[in-house]
């Protein structure tokens, strides 16, 4: 019994390097928590300590995240603050990924990067364009995949899938028109179990048409 009591207990195993970087990311000012999923390291960032957060990620030797790959938005209609604003990172010399994810509202900015990575540009006017996410200090907040007279934010989870307005040109007007959607589909009703049923063969042979329903 005594042998069994002074059993020693193996150590916990050693931290791999992407937990260290974690603890190394989890430290810096600004950033709430960090986790680990799928082999990913996401941090979930202060909004008002984004650009001093983004500044040491780019400019630490520790860290060296040379590239922005990707800003990009998530809708959470239940929050009060819905959105996710989310920085894809990637360091190219030190070959490792960042996700970091800030929260935001409607009314409430978030600071553009493009001052450090001038591709953030085209991103932040995606996030806007596509959810409605206002950055402040970028110059070109303006539509960039949906015509610049839309109205609304399509990938907003209550917008509907249809939209409120299709887009078509008139010859007589010689312009491009706004007109409400109209979405019309005929019934349609086959007297067989399976559309594909229905077999027509090349113009000149012989029309084959099985009938289940009727054997």
């Amino acid at each position: 019994m005594a042998e069994d009591a002074q059993t020693e207990v193996p150590p916990p195993p050693e931290p791999t390097a992407l937990e260290l970087f974690a603890q190394l990311v989890g430290a810096l000012h600004g950033v709430g928590e960090t986790a680990i999923h799928l082999g990913e390291l996401t941090a979930h960032a202060d909004r008002d300590g984004l650009l001093g957060l983004m500044t040491t990620l780019r400019d630490d030797p520790r860290f060296a995240f040379e590239q922005l790959m990707d800003v990009c938005g998530v809708d959470w209609p239940q929050r009060a603050e819905r959105f996710d604003v989310v920085y894809n990172l990637l360091s190219v010399s030190l070959n490792h990924r960042l996700r970091v994810i800030v929260t935001t509202d409607a009314e409430t900015p978030v600071a553009s990067v493009h001052e450090l990575w001038p591709c953030a540009t085209w991103w932040e006017r995606e996030c806007w364009d596509l959810y409605g996410v206002i950055f402040s200090g970028q110059p070109d907040l303006r539509r960039i995949l949906t015509d610049y007279g839309f109205e609304g934010h399509p990938l907003r989870k209550d917008f509907p899938l249809t939209g409120y307005v299709e887009v078509r040109y008139d010859e007589e007007r010689k312009s491009v028109v706004y007109e409400p959607v109209r979405l019309t589909q005929d019934f349609r009703d086959f007297d067989f179990l399976s559309p594909w049923e229905a077999i027509t063969t090349l113009p000149g042979d012989e029309k084959v048409h099985t009938e289940r329903a009727k054997e």
